[in-house]
């Protein structure tokens, strides 16, 4: 099943790909819907193509949910590919893509692959919720650093 979720974020798409290679960004708009803590990366990782890291993976924080690990297959400002996946959600291949809307906005889209047997559906319906926070995470996160930005200017 996929799930497929968009949205316009206010800010330039090099912007929100710069977000896009921290590892913070993940945590952030994850929560509280998912927490990753790296078993294998550093506090300053940054994500780049063929490069895989593992994470002990939490539903809302606190119900285990195995090691989720992700491969990058494709990194740049235009699209992002990663086949990714944990012992209860063998398939979880998820696409972004960043398209320019001016010189301030950016349609940015979620796309996810999922593939978990019969616990597919049940999967698919909390991905839908999850995808639609992270999008409004990433505008909460964009707007606060466009506030900073401003406010340094005054």
């Amino acid at each position: 099943m996929t799930v497929k979720k968009t949205s316009i974020l206010p800010a330039p798409r090099s912007i929100i790909f710069a977000k896009l290679t921290e590892l913070k960004t993940l945590q952030y708009i994850a929560k509280p819907y998912a927490t990753f803590e790296p078993l294998n990366a550093a506090k300053d990782f940054k994500w780049e193509v063929g490069g895989e890291t593992s994470y002990k993976f939490r539903l809302f924080g606190f119900v285990p949910f195995g090691v989720h690990t992700i491969h990058i297959e494709r990194f740049d400002e235009e699209y992002v590919s990663s086949c990714e996946g944990n012992p209860h959600v063998p398939v979880w291949n998820h696409e972004i893509f960043l398209e320019k809307q001016g010189e301030n906005r950016t349609l940015y889209t979620d796309m996810v692959t999922i593939k978990a047997g019969w616990k597919t559906f049940l999967v698919w319906l909390w991905a839908n919720c999850f995808y639609a926070h992270r999008q409004r995470r990433w505008k909460k996160l964009l707007t606060n650093i466009k506030y900073n930005l401003q406010r340094k200017n005054i």
